[in-house]
C-alpha cells in the first residue's frame, strides 16, 4: 500500500510538472485544488479533522479532444502512512459532434444529480457532506467504463448519460465477473437553475465476488431507479432525489428499498444561506445486500460563503437508526477551493 501510495504521489507530481512545461501549443493544462477543515462537537468531546486534499486537472488536447482527471489525498486509518491517494476520475472525452461525446476511463456514475454534480471539492457542495445513502453504499459511486454523453440539446436543454463499465465489486483495472453495469440518464433543463432527471442503473453481483471486503455468497441482480428534482435560484435552493432499489436472490426473490433525501435553503444578502436535510433509508426485512438498517436523518445548517471558493457551514444533526439508537453531532467546516 505504501509503495502504491508512493506512485500515485509521483504521477500526480508529473502531471503538475506536465502542465507548467508543456509546449505542445495545441494543450492548454489548467490544475485546480480543493481542501477543507473541520471541528466537530460528538460523544461530549471537541475534535478537530481535516477533509479530502483534492486535485483536479483539464486539459484541451485537441479542438475535439479533452482530458479531466481528479486525485484525492485523504485520511486512511488502514494505510501505514495513515493517508491515501485515489484517483477519482480520469476521462479522455471525445466531443464527436456538437454537444455529443464519448468518454472513456473512470467516471462518477451519472445515476443521481449530487454524484454526477458534486465530486470531491467540498466547497461547492450545499452541505458539509454527501446524503446519507452514498455512506450507505446505496450509490455506486465510480464506474470504469464507456460513456456516450450529450448536453444541452434543443429547447428543453435535453440531456443524456449512457454508460456501459465494470461492475460493483471490480476493480479500475479488470471487471471481476463477466457481466457489465449499465448507466441510463436523461434530464431536462426547462427553466434556468431547474433541472428534473432520471436515471436506470442494473448490475450483477456474482457469488464470490468481494465488495468493500465482505464476500458475496449468493448471486445479487441489482437495479436502481433514481428520480431528481433541482432548482437553484437566486433566493431559493432546493434539491430531491429518491432511489429505489431492486435487490434479487434465489433464495429471497425481489426486495425492494428506498433511499431518499430532501434538501431546501433560503439565500438571505447573497451570502448567507441557512438550510435543512432530511435523509431517509427503508429496507425491506430480507434485505441480501446492503446493511438492513432504517435510517431517518435531520440536519439544520448555516452556509457563509465568504467568495465563490471560500465556504464556512455549521450544523446540527440528528441521527436515528433501528437498532444503533440515536445520534447528535455538531459540525463547523471550512472549505476552500485554490
Amino acid at each position: 500500500m505504501k509503495n502504491n501510495n508512493k506512485t500515485l504521489v509521483l504521477i500526480c507530481m508529473s502531471f503538475i510538472w506536465f502542465g507548467m512545461n508543456s509546449r505542445v501549443s495545441a494543450q492548454k493544462t489548467k490544475i485546480r485544488g480543493f481542501a477543507d477543515v473541520s471541528a466537530f462537537y460528538h460523544d461530549d468531546k471537541l475534535s478537530f479533522g481535516i477533509g479530502e486534499f483534492d486535485l483536479f486537472f483539464t486539459s484541451e488536447l485537441s479542438d475535439r479532444i479533452s482530458f479531466l482527471g481528479e486525485v484525492v489525498f485523504k485520511y486512511s486509518p488502514h494505510s501505514e502512512s495513515h493517508f491515501a491517494v485515489g484517483v477519482e476520475r480520469a476521462i479522455i472525452n471525445y466531443n464527436y459532434h456538437g454537444n455529443h461525446s464519448l468518454l472513456f476511463g473512470k467516471h462518477h456514475t451519472p445515476i443521481n444529480y449530487w454524484n454526477d454534480t458534486y465530486h470531491h471539492g467540498r466547497v461547492f457542495f450545499p452541505t458539509i457532506n454527501r446524503p446519507i445513502l452514498f455512506s450507505e453504499g446505496i450509490i455506486p459511486i465510480h464506474t470504469t467504463g464507456i460513456a456516450a454523453q450529450g448536453l444541452n440539446l434543443g429547447n428543453l436543454r435535453f440531456g443524456y448519460n449512457l454508460m456501459i463499465g465494470n461492475g460493483i465489486g471490480s476493480g479500475d483495472l479488470v471487471d471481476n465477473n463477466k457481466y457489465k453495469s449499465v448507466t441510463a440518464a436523461v434530464h431536462i433543463k426547462p427553466w434556468e437553475n431547474f433541472q428534473v432527471g432520471v436515471s436506470f442503473y442494473n448490475d450483477v453481483i456474482s457469488e464470490g465476488d468481494e465488495d468493500d471486503g465482505e464476500i458475496i455468497d449468493e448471486k445479487v441482480n441489482q437495479q436502481i431507479f433514481t428520480g431528481s428534482i433541482v432548482y437553484f435560484g437566486n433566493r431559493f435552493e432546493f434539491l430531491t432525489e429518491s432511489s429505489f432499489i431492486n435487490n434479487e436472490t434465489e433464495s429471497t426473490g425481489n426486495v425492494k428499498s428506498l433511499a431518499a433525501y430532501v434538501y431546501g435553503g433560503v439565500i438571505i444578502k447573497e451570502q448567507w444561506v441557512p438550510y435543512f436535510r432530511y435523509d431517509y433509508l427503508s429496507y425491506e426485512d430480507e434485505e441480501p445486500y446492503f446493511d438492513n438498517e432504517d435510517v431517518n436523518s435531520i440536519i439544520l445548517g448555516l452556509r457563509y460563503e465568504i467568495n465563490y471558493l471560500m465556504v464556512v457551514k455549521l450544523e446540527y444533526q440528528y441521527l436515528e437508526r433501528d437498532f444503533s439508537g440515536t445520534d447528535n453531532r455538531i459540525t463547523a467546516q471550512f472549505a476552500i477551493g485554490f
